[in-house]
């Protein structure tokens, strides 16, 4: 039977090709009713065409404020997350010293334990200090949660390193900096853009972390938490299309700058 040998012959693409529609439905979903104009407060169901929350996306008040202030502490923390965590990483990988065997397991309890209890743990911290809850606190909460994430990326690339590399520069005459800034840093680039890209996803998209150490402060999650409670705005969807119109053209960039490279090499 042809058909049975041709659907024998590509049922991993079928299955990876099916998987990935099921994965991009939500954002179709999302960005077909972000053209939506409905009659009443609630966008969840089709009325007709309109682009008029596309001209106006901050429309609704107080969400660009929210998403404004979702982007500042997401770039601070996955500064400071990426920072500490390749040095941590380094750390691991390189350095013998006690305790290390229990750093390299406490490093994974944050991506192991439910987010809440971080959280509370982290809110009950905050009180007994005294801390006013805002947007310092909610910055060291993603940190703190982001950084076993990068740590975790950025070893796994610094462990498949060739260590030959960095004592071929020293052969070389050149010093501790400029094998780190010309060899080992470049080498491990890869695995910290990794860690930074996947912390800045995490501490944009958290709710649960945040929702503790906000106290009066909202961010973009909490305000589409809060929205759907009372009527969600279709400017939220507007938001939710450009971001992830953004981060498609982000990685077809990559993927074309990488090729790019790899034939200029060749």
């Amino acid at each position: 039977m042809p058909f049975v040998n041709w659907l024998k012959r590509h049922f991993v693409v079928l299955a990876g090709l099916l998987t990935l529609s099921y994965l991009l439905l939500p954002n179709i979903v999302v960005t077909v009713f972000s053209f939506n104009r409905p009659k009443g407060r609630f966008n969840y169901e089709w009325q007709r065409f309109s682009t008029e929350s596309w001209r106006d996306p901050c429309g609704v008040s107080g969400l660009c404020a929210s998403l404004g202030l979702s982007l500042r502490i997401a770039l601070w923390a996955t500064l400071g997350a990426t920072l500490l965590g390749t040095l941590i990483a380094f750390a691991l990988v390189r350095y013998r010293f006690r305790a290390r065997g229990a750093v390299n397991s406490l490093i994974f309890l944050p991506m192991a334990m439910p987010e809440v209890v971080m959280a509370a743990s982290l809110l009950t911290l905050f009180l007994n200090m005294g801390a006013e809850l805002g947007f310092w606190t909610i910055l060291i909460a993603h940190i703190m949660f982001c950084l076993s994430f990068v740590v975790t990326a950025v070893k796994a690339r610094v462990m498949s390193m060739d260590p030959r590399l960095e004592q071929a520069a020293q052969d070389l005459y050149a010093g501790p900096v400029q094998t780190f800034l010309r060899v080992t840093l470049p080498i491990a680039a890869p695995g910290i853009a990794a860690g930074a890209l996947l912390a800045f996803a995490l501490s944009f998209d958290d709710f649960i972390i945040t929702n503790f150490q906000a106290g009066s402060t909202v961010t973009f999650p909490m305000f589409v938490w809060g929205s759907a409670q009372r009527g969600t705005p279709v400017q939220i969807n507007v938001i939710g299309t450009a971001m992830f119109v953004i981060a498609v053209l982000l990685v077809l960039v990559s993927m074309v700058a990488g090729n790019r490279r790899r034939k200029q090499k060749a």
